[in-house]
């Protein structure tokens, strides 16, 4: 590992057990992640991204290896060393959730509390950091709306009144106003129109730009790797097959199974 990592996984495994049987849905995963870097995860269905995207995340504890994360405490010296997430305390890993990680969900109402306010929201994550000035979280609700072209005057309506992609701008937002370092991405265009998407994304490495953020996307279309992701690793049957520098990988795929992801794409 090169000093420097914001977050690196050993060794990473997953396994479940259906009908008495062991099924390992990730292992032998290593990488390590680095300050404004984004690295995509991609393969199709049933690959193991999500699970892998979940471990990294703490959602979901190793069975195997582990996951290192350079955390900052409040009150703590800063340190050099990173710290395997399975010894952090609960109250530690949802202090992170909720200050210097962010989860952009797939499906955006799953990432939203549907029963309060737009602004509310996004204004919540700042209550994490103490913020209780009513006038000012409203104004950095208002701001951040504003910064994903979202209309402010529906900042008092509810989610549910959304379209599919103002709610996942929302979540977005309702990610990024407590500026986190790390943000894990779980397909954020999946369902969304073309020209959504494409609005979206275009949104998304402006922001990456402009915080710096370091991100983990896992995604099953190229196109978005392509537009987002300084690196990739393509999974299959739970493994890494392949993984470089994004441009390397599109264009001179070396595993077969790579080959035919790219062909899929390319062919009419």
């Amino acid at each position: 590992m090169k000093p420097g990592a914001l977050l690196s996984a050993r060794q990473v495994g997953k396994a479940f057990v259906s009908n008495s049987a062991q099924r390992w849905a990730c292992r032998n995963i290593s990488f390590d992640l680095y300050p404004g870097e984004v690295l995509a995860v991609v393969g199709e269905s049933g690959s193991g991204k999500t699970t892998l995207l979940r471990l990294l995340a703490a959602r979901l504890a190793c069975d195997e290896g582990s996951v290192g994360y350079h955390a900052r405490w409040p009150g703590h010296a800063p340190s050099d060393k990173l710290t395997d997430l399975a010894v952090m305390s609960e109250a530690q890993l949802r202090q992170l959730a909720r200050t210097d990680w962010g989860f952009v969900e797939q499906h955006a109402r799953d990432g939203l509390r549907m029963n309060v306010s737009g602004g509310a929201n996004v204004g919540e994550r700042l209550m994490a950091l103490g913020e209780r000035h009513y006038g000012q979280l409203r104004s950095q609700a208002l701001d951040w709306m504003a910064r994903v072209e979202l209309d402010v005057e529906r900042v008092d309506d509810l989610p549910g009144t959304y379209s599919g992609g103002m709610q996942q701008r929302l979540q977005i937002a309702r990610n990024l106003v407590t500026r986190p370092r790390l943000v894990f991405m779980d397909e954020p265009t999946t369902g969304l129109d073309v020209s959504v998407q494409a609005r979206l994304l275009d949104l998304l490495r402006q922001l990456v730009d402009e915080l710096q953020l370091a991100a983990v996307v896992v995604t099953h279309d190229l196109a978005v790797a392509r537009l987002l992701a300084h690196r990739m690793l393509v999974m299959k049957d739970g493994q890494v097959v392949e993984q470089g520098l994004t441009d390397r990988v599109l264009d001179d795929p070396q595993h077969p199974y790579t080959q035919l992801l790219v062909s899929s794409v390319l062919t009419p």
